[in-house]
Formats: C-alpha cells, structure tokens, sequence
C-alpha cells in the first residue's frame, strides 16, 4: 500500500508540475527574469502550493501518525546555517540558469525533454560530488559519516 501510495502522490506532484508550467524551463526563466519580460504566471502555481502546502502541514502538525500508520517526522529545526544558505544559493542559480529545478526535470526527463538530460547528469554528478566531499571531511576528522538523507 506505501510504494502505491507513493507512486500515486509523485504521478500527481509531476502531473500538477506539467500543468503548472514548471517542466518549461523558457516559462520558469520568464518567471526569474523580474528585469525583463516577467512572467508572473508562476507565481500563481507557487501560491497556490503554498497554500495546500500550508493546510496540509497544519492538519500534520497535530497527528502523531500519518494517514498510512507511519510515525510523522516534520522537521523541527529553524535556524539559518552556512549549508542551509550555501545551499539555497546554489539552487537558486541553478534554477535560474537552467529552468529546471530536481522535481520538474525528472518529469521533464520522462516526458523525453532532452535538455533535463544534461540538467539530471550535472544534478547527480553534483549530489556525489558532495557525498564525497562529506564523507572525505568526516574521514579527516575522524567523524562517523552521516546518514544518507535522499534528495527532493
């Protein structure tokens, strides 16, 4: 019943990201281009998430397990660290300079989008990258590796 329901929830999210417009990296550089010819049209797909988004985490807040019976694990940590806002840079420029952020060039990948090809190659390259340069610190400082997380 979990890998269904997790099937059924990314055939949603990579459907609403089709109709939404994200997998177009020409509308998403219209959207980022707020000096030029703006495309505000994404700013309604954005809110619109927010809101369901907001809702949703609302109603999370107060369960102890999910609908599925999994215990919940909503983060709790707020504050700003240099990895948190090295991080956020880093995808905001990638964003901005490719269109595509992970979720829609997964789905651009699958519609046959070859640009997402690239975009996917350099996200996977970048994401072992990091895994090796995390566990090469952690080795240094003679650090037990963290746990593997996944990616959104």
């Amino acid at each position: 019943m979990l890998n269904l329901t997790a099937l059924l929830s990314g055939l949603v999210f990579g459907l609403g990201l089709i109709l939404g417009g994200m997998t177009n990296p020409s509308k998403v550089i219209g959207f980022l281009d707020v000096a030029g010819l703006w495309d505000p049209s994404l700013a309604l797909v954005m809110g619109g998430a927010i809101a369901v988004a907001s809702v949703a985490f609302a109603v999370a807040g107060r369960r102890v397990r999910s609908l599925l019976g999994s215990p919940m694990q909503i983060p709790t940590k707020r504050d700003l660290d240099p990895r948190l806002i090295g991080g956020s840079l880093m995808f905001g420029a990638g964003w901005g300079l490719a269109g595509f952020c992970p979720g829609p060039s997964l789905v651009a990948l699958a519609q046959g989008l070859m640009p997402a090809l690239l975009f996917v190659v350099a996200m996977l390259v970048g994401m072992l990258g990091y895994e090796l340069w995390t566990q090469f610190n952690n080795s240094n400082r003679g650090a037990t590796p963290r746990p593997a997380t996944g990616a959104h």
